[in-house]
């Protein structure tokens, strides 16, 4: 047997083996994605399951996701014999709102702090930064009191205020982060045939930040429909609970509705899954040219 054929029989080994692995690596993956996904979905899974006994039960032996007796009753006790409808508007008013003008101030701070250099642009970086890096907790005192003296307590606007303090150090820096990949003689080509910075920043920069925007807006969004606490603190009147302070209208002292307080978790998924789902496409590309330099 030659030296070459010696050579090609163990290029053909080689070859085998790495191909064995890489089958073997992917089969792995793929086991500890589903595997991921198992332990994320189960959950909800469960809640569904609760949300479609009959009574008030949290506790079964029974481990099929559809129960004995299944009925969409505590979906319709939610929606006709609670202010659910009254909590879900006052909730997206609110975040609605936080999103939008988080991401508009976020949008026009972060270009500022990328292609200006001013005094304090150092420090305002720093202080943005630091103040994300508080906790809310540590922020509810001051944030009541600031309400309270410009009595937007129990009001869309209080709310607002008090979401869009929290969310804007995080946009800021997103927003910036991307500007900084965007190279500026797009902007400088657009100004030299006669257009002004800010109609640069409108048909140049923003059309090129589309996924940056809509990261930011996902997250603003997020934040202020998951929000209890400032809420708890900020809001007394019941007419202007948002869902998040409703839900514990369902529990009482002795007795806690499990069937429509699993109903009412469910229905508040829906609008932020459908946020995600509109804007995955422009969070997949942002995730792919975010990191790109120049």
């Amino acid at each position: 047997m030659s030296a070459t054929e010696l050579a090609r029989q163990e290029y053909q080994r080689v070859l085998k083996a790495h191909r064995l692995k890489e089958r073997i690596l992917t089969v792995v993956i793929h086991l500890a994605v589903i595997l991921c996904c198992v332990l994320s979905v189960y959950p909800l899974l469960r809640i569904f399951s609760v949300s479609l006994r009959p009574g008030d039960r949290i506790v079964s032996t029974d481990l099929s996701f559809i129960p004995a007796g299944a009925s969409f009753l505590s979906y319709t006790k939610v929606l006709y014999d609670t202010n659910f409808l009254i909590w879900l508007w006052n909730s997206l008013v609110i975040t609605c709102a936080t999103a939008t003008l988080g991401v508009s101030l976020a949008a026009l701070a972060g270009y500022a702090f990328s292609r200006f250099k001013f005094p304090g642009h150092k420090t305002g970086l720093t202080f943005l930064l630091g103040n994300e890096m508080i906790p809310a907790s540590m922020l509810l005192l001051p944030l009541f009191l600031m309400i309270m003296k410009l009595r937007l307590t129990n009001t869309y606007l209080g709310m607002i205020i008090a979401y869009s303090v929290t969310s804007l150090p995080f946009s800021i820096w997103i927003l910036k982060g991307y500007y900084d990949t965007i190279p500026k003689s797009l902007e400088e080509a657009a100004l030299v045939d006669g257009t002004t910075r800010f109609g640069a920043f409108l048909r140049i920069i923003l059309p090129l930040s589309t996924p940056a925007l809509a990261i930011a807006f996902l997250f603003n969004f997020t934040q202020a429909w998951n929000e209890y606490l400032v809420a708890r603190v900020v809001l007394t009147d019941a007419r202007m609970y948002t869902w998040t302070l409703g839900l514990f209208e369902l529990q009482g002292q002795y007795l806690t509705q499990w069937g429509m307080f699993a109903a009412a978790s469910i229905l508040v998924t829906l609008p932020v899954l459908g946020v995600f789902l509109y804007s995955s496409k422009w969070l997949i590309s942002g995730l792919t040219l975010g990191g790109v330099k120049g």
